[in-house]
């Protein structure tokens, strides 16, 4: 969240400045984007909340409802969503429990698993996903506060870092037609 009125001056150079006069020269350039990105976050995730709350959600839940809605039939096992959100099991088990009391998914037994549980977005889940994410885009990401090309260079380097990072793997290429 953004203070009431800026700074008179930017904290994080101000704590490389002390890094570098500490004897820390050498670690203060990764104290100082690590410490950018974290406060990055806090201002972006500042704005989505402020979004999001008035409509009863917050970014867990409308990830939740966007992942289901963008599968085939809206339901994915429980233990699919938790990887591809890439969150503890008991926490998708915790934003599901919300979700399902306020009517926005269901639980069911899997079909063919009898160890699974899907979750099942409802018809009132995607009219509020649906809803959220035109809200979302419209105040949020259609105007993120960044030029574009600075937003391509920005998620490339974290994407780099992330995969360095061992967050994902590169896909295997598929193999040419015959």
């Amino acid at each position: 969240m953004a203070p009431a009125a800026p700074l008179p001056m930017d904290p994080i150079a101000e704590a490389k400045r002390q890094w570098i006069a500490h004897g820390w020269a050498d670690a203060a350039d990764g104290m100082a984007a690590f410490s950018s990105v974290m406060r990055a976050h806090q201002l972006m995730y500042g704005r989505v909340d402020a979004v999001l709350r008035p409509l009863g959600l917050s970014y867990a839940r409308l990830e939740l409802l966007r992942l289901l809605s963008f599968t085939r039939d809206g339901a994915l096992p429980m233990a699919s969503a938790s990887a591809r959100l890439q969150v503890h099991p008991t926490s998708i088990t915790n934003v599901v429990d919300r979700l399902e009391r306020d009517g926005f998914v269901r639980r069911e037994a899997h079909p063919s698993d009898g160890r699974a549980t899907l979750v099942v977005l409802t018809g009132t889940g995607r009219a509020l996903v649906d809803r959220a994410t035109e809200v979302l885009n419209g105040q949020v990401f259609e105007q993120p506060g960044i030029p574009v090309e600075d937003l391509r260079s920005m998620t490339g380097i974290l994407a780099r870092f992330r995969r360095a990072s061992g967050d994902f793997t590169d896909p295997a290429p598929h193999p040419e037609p015959l």
